[in-house]
């Protein structure tokens, strides 16, 4: 199968959408189908073998975050001539409805289009605008996919409709065997607590930690908090706060992805604070994989991926003390830690690729079949077929 992948966001300056999409690519490759993916980004800048280059993009705030997005005439026609070019058996479009190369796309799109949805908000000023504009377009969707419950309900919220739940994948013994680093291990009484995101979007909540740090560092004064991300801004704002406690904390800058699986197999705890805007929380999925404890604000999301706290400890989202007293029970009941962690290598299985993959092949054969259907246009009620389609095929052979 020829499968054209497009992401919106671009590859100058990777996050989790990019790296599912790298990822999701790769799987499709090692299961045998040809791929290639479309993705903003400049001429100078290191992209995967799978990816086409379609040009420098623009930043714009978006969800809390900062997304590079592409857009204009030229970009469209850079999109036109790779779907000339690539024949394509399906078309995936990530994000249709943010203005970039799958909105773009998905204009030009004439085959079986899939498409994914990954955010997650309550409300969308953006989203809202943007639907009646693309509504006859949308219909060109013979499938959607949400990486999460969140996300799924941000879709009918805005699009009406409905779409499979398909989780973010993991390369899950990629992480299981990543070997630790001795400079990031810790000891009972120095334990070593790992922070990875973008130090200049508050909502990943690095402002939470450092407010929490020291009561902890009061009942371990050893303490070590590795900060991993880019952001010079957030990393000055959280040592100004942290004042006489800021010798504690040690800014790793950017880590390859050999360096975060070393470095999560390393840490006592993994602590994701973010504040919101999380439709899934793939890092926690990774940390879990890795072995290591996880401590994470309530976010429905998160709350999934850590099965309501049976995988990993919960705190009251944005506040604190009630994250400091989550990280302090972690590291007092090395018990009760251990048993979470112990479910947490089995509950992640659900989200390696060799499961996911699978999945996604099962929305892909069924837009194919839409496809098929006497060449006629796929209709919201055929989209709704097809979401049940799929849970039904899930529920009796659990690969879909």
């Amino acid at each position: 199968m020829r499968v054209g992948i497009v992401c919106p966001y671009s590859f100058d300056a990777p996050g989790g959408v990019q790296f599912h999409i790298r990822d999701l690519a790769q799987a499709l490759q090692r299961a045998g189908h040809e791929v290639s993916v479309l993705a903003p980004a400049d001429e100078e800048t290191p992209v995967p073998e799978v990816v086409t280059a379609a040009g420098r993009a623009i930043p714009v705030r978006y969800n809390g975050s900062v997304a590079r997005l592409t857009f204009g005439p030229r970009t469209a026609n850079r999109v036109r001539r790779w779907l000339e070019a690539g024949e394509f058996d399906v078309l995936h479009l990530h994000e249709p409805m943010v203005p970039s190369l799958s909105m773009l796309a998905l204009w030009l799109a004439e085959g079986p289009v899939v498409a994914t949805f990954h955010t997650s908000q309550e409300r969308s000023r953006a989203l809202q605008v943007a639907y009646p504009l693309l509504r006859q377009s949308l219909e060109k969707i013979a499938a959607r996919i949400a990486v999460s419950e969140d996300a799924r309900r941000t879709l009918i919220d805005h699009m009406g409709g409905d779409a499979v739940v398909i989780p973010n994948g993991v390369y899950v013994d990629t992480f299981a065997d990543a070997g630790p680093d001795p400079a990031w291990q810790g000891t009972p009484v120095a334990p070593t607590i790992a922070f990875l995101g973008r130090l200049d979007e508050p909502r990943k909540g690095l402002e939470v930690l450092a407010a929490a740090a020291p009561r902890v560092l009061e009942r371990f004064p050893g303490a070590r908090f590795l900060v991993a991300g880019r952001g010079d801004d957030g990393r000055d704002a959280a040592l100004e706060a942290l004042g006489p406690h800021a010798r504690s904390f040690e800014f790793l800058g950017g880590v390859s992805d050999e360096e975060k699986a070393s470095l999560l197999a390393s840490a006592d705890l993994y602590i994701a604070p973010q504040t919101g805007g999380e439709s899934f929380g793939i890092v926690l999925v990774e940390a879990m994989s890795a072995g290591t404890a996880v401590v994470a604000s309530d976010l429905g999301a998160f709350r999934r991926v850590l099965d309501d706290g049976a995988a990993g400890r919960l705190f009251r989202t944005g506040e604190p003390e009630d994250l400091a007293v989550a990280i302090l029970a972690a590291l007092d009941d090395p018990d009760g830690t251990a048993a979470r962690r112990a479910k947490a290598t089995a509950f992640v299985r659900r989200f390696d690729w060799s499961a996911v993959t699978a999945q996604v092949l099962a929305v892909y054969e069924m837009a194919l079949a839409a496809g098929e259907a006497l060449g006629t246009p796929v209709t919201p009620s055929r989209v709704e077929s097809a979401v049940g389609w799929l849970r039904t095929r899930r529920a009796a052979g659990g690969e879909a």
